[in-house]
């Protein structure tokens, strides 16, 4: 009978260190991963919305007749960003464009990345009832995203060192309706040329507006390749990849 010693000194069992080790890295990859969760990943703020903007600010659902009657939509607008508050992790009621894109990241999987700015500028023409003009300009160096450890990141993928701006202008005009002058949600597509990074192209973004207590209120959103504007999507280590398209989406308040 071939008898087994053991060399583990008294009081210990062969492997116990091992596992104890082995339970270690397990807790250590646990909360590794629940902190990149709650670093880069988490719940993305909302898509833009036009009703659910309108009902947070408190502002009246809609102009009233007698007072569309006084002042209409026709005249110069300006951008305004002194209405509502701005956030870059939570539902925003102020003024901004931004994007959305999704990644995946290390340990997480898929999450999705938002930058917004709220420095905005640009002004809008209507002429009764018909958008003539309009431009808008983003100060993209003002991006900032739900994970601050993004921001440098987006800094060079958008180029904002030699193009700090991002810009839209309106190419063809648009008939908002009667509606409009009622204070009803109205839809339309606006066609334009869209810069970013130095590189212009044409676009049409779909628009929702509405006249609420004296102010015009414009959200929209539309996919784009970053790509057609030689924007390289940023990379970290615990990024796995990132989509070569994105939402640019908007919120603007205009005033007289």
């Amino acid at each position: 009978m071939i008898t087994k010693t053991s060399t583990a000194p008294p009081g210990t069992r062969p492997g116990k260190p091992w596992r104890r080790l082995l339970i270690g890295l397990v807790v250590v990859a646990v909360v590794g991963a629940a902190g990149l969760y709650w670093f880069l990943g988490g719940e993305a703020p909302a898509e833009v919305d036009l009703t659910e903007t309108v009902s947070a600010i408190g502002a009246g659902a809609a102009t009233t007749l007698t007072d569309a009657a006084e002042t209409g939509v026709e005249g110069s607008w300006l951008v305004d960003t002194s209405v509502g508050e701005f956030s870059p992790t939570e539902d925003t009621t102020a003024t901004f464009a931004g994007f959305r894109v999704e990644e995946v990241l290390t340990s997480v999987g898929s999450a999705t990345a938002v930058g917004r700015s709220p420095e905005i500028s640009g002004s809008a023409e209507i002429d009764g009832t018909t958008l003539t003009s309009a431009e808008i300009v983003v100060d993209m160096t003002s991006i900032v995203s739900d994970e601050s450890r993004r921001d440098d990141a987006i800094q060079r993928a958008l180029g904002t060192g030699a193009n700090p701006t991002a810009s839209f202008v309106l190419t063809e005009p648009i008939e908002l309706g009667d509606g409009a002058v009622s204070g009803e949600p109205v839809s339309v597509t606006a066609s334009g040329r869209l810069t970013v990074n130095g590189v212009t192209n044409d676009v049409e973004i779909p628009l929702e507006a509405q006249l609420v207590d004296g102010m015009i209120l414009v959200t929209g959103a539309v996919d784009i390749l970053f790509s057609d504007y030689e924007v390289t999507a940023p990379s970290a280590p615990v990024v796995v990849s990132v989509e070569d398209n994105g939402i640019l989406e908007l919120q603007i308040w205009l005033s007289r």
